[in-house]
């Protein structure tokens, strides 16, 4: 973070200081509210948990590094304490935030998030400094916390966004005011929280709103394929750059492809150029995560063949999302297991079977969480698409929902042992284990509550006599 004082941070949280015995004393480490990630000048902020109050831990932050802790109630050790821990620690980063003058790139959908914000971050890392969102730290804490790591040096910040309802996305918007915005899509991710896809496009829709008009730098960066997202340029006065595979997009993508190992290539067009992408990730989805990345780009004054080249050396900077590993004995296990929702899991049975063309393909797949009154349809939807693109087989894990894609799979056609529904993740391991062949393909997927990942785990470590080969 940049350099502060603790009574320069008090001023800003309106926070009052304790214990404090130099109100000159500066933060020049992260802010941070893990006490393990504390080192010399941090600042820890201390939250009270279900199972953890952060306060507990206020001497040994303090020991190891910390200038102060920010927190709700005195500690003993030097405190800036406010009533509200959270609102505090947005404050700062708002601050932060508009005394760097970074332009701040914002994006949001219902899938693919995370690897878009991943490939624009290693899209302008290219130009100028770049700190984008670790993982999936996309809400009222990570987001702050992502936007005070930021420097003097950096240029660019790239913030995820993700929304629970509606007003949520307002607000991270008002924490932290983007210049950039990308909408990618409106999905049925949470549409069990939101109560149907219009309130979904109203919450997401709230990032165009936010963004400053056009005379003034905004961009609002907008699926030209989602209609519900493309309706959205009403909503803004900033300009606004379609992106996608119509021909009125203004940044898109012809003559899409798969290599013979499922990985997307396409002719990329921008309004200043052209230029060919083969990425290394997996997929034909990526292809409109790397179009989102490519206009924000563009608008900040990348070429094509500087695009192009960035797309296509970047990977996944996120754990669990596509990752690709081939097992010395030739078995390939592809870990999606960080979430789950209804147009990601048909992305990923997509990009199941353009991986394994020729080979045997497995899907251990799992619930799909916080869908409401849609989670039999969407699970039956699921389950009918695996037996349609003629995977091998299906292996169902877990409760009521796991049963519902297995139905799915049997009312669609398959018969014999095609789908198998199995209780739980050790169930689907030893199953897995026992008729596994080399030269199989697995993709485990499922939302992040089944822990699926376990499996993916399991089976690695079970092939890993020699050296894991990851692609």
């Amino acid at each position: 973070m940049i350099t502060l004082s603790l009574a320069e941070i008090a001023e800003v949280v309106g926070g009052r200081m304790h214990d404090i015995p130099d109100a000159s004393a500066e933060v020049t480490g992260p802010v941070v509210r893990d006490s393990r990630e504390v080192g010399p000048g941090s600042l820890f902020v201390a939250f009270v948990g279900e199972r953890v109050d952060g306060h507990d831990f206020a001497g040994q932050v303090v020991e190891a590094g910390a200038v102060a802790v920010l927190g709700s109630r005195p500690v003993g050790v030097p405190a800036i304490v406010v009533d509200d821990v959270q609102a505090a620690l947005g404050a700062l980063a708002r601050h932060v935030v508009r005394r760097l003058g970074t332009t701040l790139v914002a994006l949001t959908g219902s899938a693919g998030k995370t690897s878009t914000k991943d490939l624009i971050a290693q899209v302008l890392r290219r130009k100028a400094p770049t700190v984008f969102t670790p993982g999936s730290m996309n809400n009222e804490v990570g987001l702050p916390l992502t936007a005070l790591t930021a420097t003097d040096e950096t240029k660019f910040l790239v913030l995820e966004m993700g929304a629970r309802g509606i007003g949520h996305i307002r607000y991270l918007c008002e924490l932290t005011p983007p210049k950039i915005g990308a909408v990618l899509n409106v999905g049925s991710a949470h549409i069990g929280e939101f109560g149907g896809r219009e309130q979904i496009a109203q919450a997401k829709g709230e990032l165009v709103e936010a963004l400053p008009p056009a005379e003034e730098g905004g961009a609002a960066i907008l699926n030209a394929d989602d209609p519900l997202v493309r309706a959205m340029a009403s909503r803004t006065k900033a300009k606004v750059i379609l992106f996608g595979e119509s021909g009125e997009a203004d940044v898109r993508a012809e003559n899409v492809r798969l290599t013979d190992t499922g990985q997307p290539s396409f002719s990329l067009h921008t309004p200043s150029g052209a230029s060919d992408v083969t990425m290394r990730l997996y997929g034909e989805h990526h292809v409109s995560n790397a179009l989102a990345a490519a206009a924000v780009a563009h608008e900040l004054g990348m070429s094509a063949d500087e695009i192009a080249t960035a797309l296509s050396e970047a990977g996944s900077l996120s754990r669990w999302r596509m990752e690709v590993t081939e097992r010395p004995d030739g078995v390939t296990v592809v870990n999606d297991a960080y979430n789950a929702n209804p147009e990601s899991m048909k992305a990923a049975l997509r990009a199941l079977v353009a991986i394994g063309k020729g080979r045997r393909t497995w899907a251990v797949l799992g619930k799909m969480a916080e869908l409401g009154d849609e989670a039999l349809a969407e699970h039956d939807a699921v389950g009918r698409l695996a037996v349609r693109l003629n995977v091998s087989k299906l292996v169902a894990v877990g409760g009521r929902e796991a049963q519902w894609l297995q139905l799915g799979a049997y009312n669609e056609g398959s018969w014999g042992e095609e789908s198998v529904h199995v209780s739980d993740a050790q169930a689907a391991v030893d199953l897995l284990r026992s008729e596994l062949r080399p030269g199989d393909v697995v993709l485990v997927k499922a939302s992040r509550s089944v822990g699926l990942e376990s499996v993916a785990t399991a089976l690695l470590e079970t092939g890993a006599e020699g050296e894991v080969a990851a692609r």
